[in-house]
């Protein structure tokens, strides 16, 4: 059950962004200070990636772990109300991430998906982005 009203749930869910999000600004703030340029969400690449590396030809999605369905991760949890509704819609996100991202390796793109609990460790986060986008495909 629900610990709030309908009209409350809508309010909260209706303030989640799709772009610009915490775990997105501190990934960009770790690859910049690193050195590398970047771009946002370009539309012309499948999945929109949040930072695109044309001459690489390297993209980065940041995934929150339970819009994204991070396996294994405490954040990736079945909400208790309205489950036939959620298993739906969290399944499509699955679906349609894994489709983009194999559109994107078709074109000769490699990819790399930043899970958000990964944050936590910065350290390694650096290293891992690092070793991507200077890694030769």
């Amino acid at each position: 059950m629900d610990t709030v009203t309908p009209a409350k749930r809508s309010f909260v869910m209706s303030r989640v962004k799709g772009k610009d999000t915490k775990p997105e600004l501190i990934v960009r703030r770790l690859v910049y200070h690193a050195g590398f340029r970047y771009r946002l969400y370009d539309p012309r690449l499948p999945g929109k990636p949040d930072l695109v590396f044309w001459g690489k030809r390297k993209a980065i999605f940041v995934h929150g772990c339970f819009w994204h369905g991070h396996k294994g991760c405490w954040r990736n949890r079945m909400p208790k109300s309205n489950q036939e509704y959620w298993f739906t819609k969290l399944e499509r996100n699955k679906t349609r991430d894994s489709m983009s991202l194999s559109k994107l390796h078709e074109m000769g793109w490699r990819t790399l998906v930043v899970w958000e609990c990964e944050l936590k460790e910065t350290d390694i986060l650096l290293e891992k982005l690092k070793a991507f986008l200077i890694e030769d495909a």
